[in-house]
C-alpha cells in the first residue's frame, strides 16, 4: 500500500470518529436557544452551565463516585498483580482469564446481573451500589495496565532485597512500588475516565437519591439537544481526553 493511501485512510477513520464531536463543541458557542439552528458565536451557554446546580452537583457526585471507584480498584488491582507476580500457582492463569472476561462482557449483561445481586442481597440501589458496580468494570482494566509493567520486572530484585534483611513488605514497598507507581497511576486515570462516562451499567443500579452527570445528560438528552447540554459535553469530553492523554504518557513511561 502507498503511503499516501495509508495516510488518506487513517485520516478518513479519524475524521469519522471525532467530526461529530468537534460539530457538538462548535455547536455549544450557539447563539440560538436550539442546536440546529446556528445564530452566531456566543458563550452565553457556558455561563448558564456554570450557574447550573443540578448539573453541577451531579458533576461532584460523578467525580466522587469515579475517583472512589478507580482507587479501590487500583489498589486491588496492584495487590492481585503482585500477588500473581510473586507466586506462580496453576491456578493464575485461571484467576486471570476469569477478571479478563469482565472486559469482553457485554454492559448490558453486566447491569443486569448486579441489579440481580443487588436485589437478591438486599443492597439498596443508591452510591454504594454505583460504587460496587463501578469498582466490578474497573478492576479488569486495572489488572491490566499494572500487569503489563509487572511482568517486565525482574524478580530476582524483590529476592535480592530479601537477602538484604528486608521484610516481604518493605521489599514490596521500597523495592517493587516505585516501579510500579507509574502503572498504577496509568490504571487510576483510566478507571476513572471509564467510570466517570458510564451509562449502561450505572443506568441499571443507580438508585433516584443519587444522580450521576452521564445519567443526567441521558435524561436532558431525550427532552431535546441544548447548546448547554453541548458544552457540558464538551466539558466532559475535553477532561476524558485529557485523562486519557496522562494515562497514555504514564504507560509510555512505565514501558520504557
Amino acid at each position: 500500500m502507498k503511503p499516501w493511501i495509508k495516510n488518506l485512510y487513517i485520516t478518513c477513520v479519524y475524521a469519522l470518529l471525532y467530526f461529530p464531536i468537534l460539530i457538538l463543541v462548535l455547536y455549544s458557542f450557539n447563539q440560538a436557544q436550539y442546536s440546529l439552528q446556528w445564530q452566531g458565536f456566543s458563550t452565553h451557554w457556558y455561563h448558564e452551565l456554570f450557574q447550573d446546580s443540578e448539573l453541577w452537583l451531579a458533576f461532584t457526585h460523578s467525580f466522587v463516585l469515579g475517583t472512589s471507584a478507580s482507587f479501590i480498584a487500583s489498589v486491588a488491582g496492584l495487590i492481585i498483580c503482585i500477588h500473581l507476580f510473586l507466586h506462580h500457582h496453576q491456578s493464575n492463569r485461571a484467576l486471570q482469564s476469569t477478571l479478563l472476561m469482565l472486559i469482553i462482557l457485554p454492559d448490558l449483561v453486566l447491569g443486569i446481573a448486579l441489579l440481580i445481586f443487588f436485589n437478591l442481597t438486599s443492597i439498596p440501589l443508591g452510591f454504594f451500589s454505583l460504587l460496587i458496580a463501578h469498582i466490578t468494570f474497573c478492576l479488569p482494566f486495572a489488572i491490566v495496565a499494572i500487569n503489563s509493567r509487572i511482568h517486565n520486572l525482574d524478580i530476582n530484585l524483590y529476592y535480592s532485597a530479601l537477602d538484604l534483611g528486608a521484610t516481604r513488605t518493605r521489599a514490596i514497598t521500597h523495592v517493587l512500588l516505585p516501579l510500579l507507581w507509574p502503572a498504577v497511576m496509568s490504571a487510576f486515570l483510566l478507571g476513572f475516565t471509564l467510570s466517570f462516562d458510564d451509562v449502561i451499567i450505572s443506568y441499571f443500579v443507580a438508585g433516584p437519591g443519587f444522580n450521576i452527570l452521564p445519567l443526567t445528560i441521558y435524561s436532558l438528552v431525550r427532552k431535546g439537544v441544548t447548546p448547554e447540554l453541548n458544552a457540558l459535553c464538551s466539558i466532559t469530553f475535553l477532561m476524558s481526553m485529557l485523562l486519557v492523554v496522562a494515562a497514555h504518557r504514564l504507560s509510555r513511561k512505565t514501558s520504557s
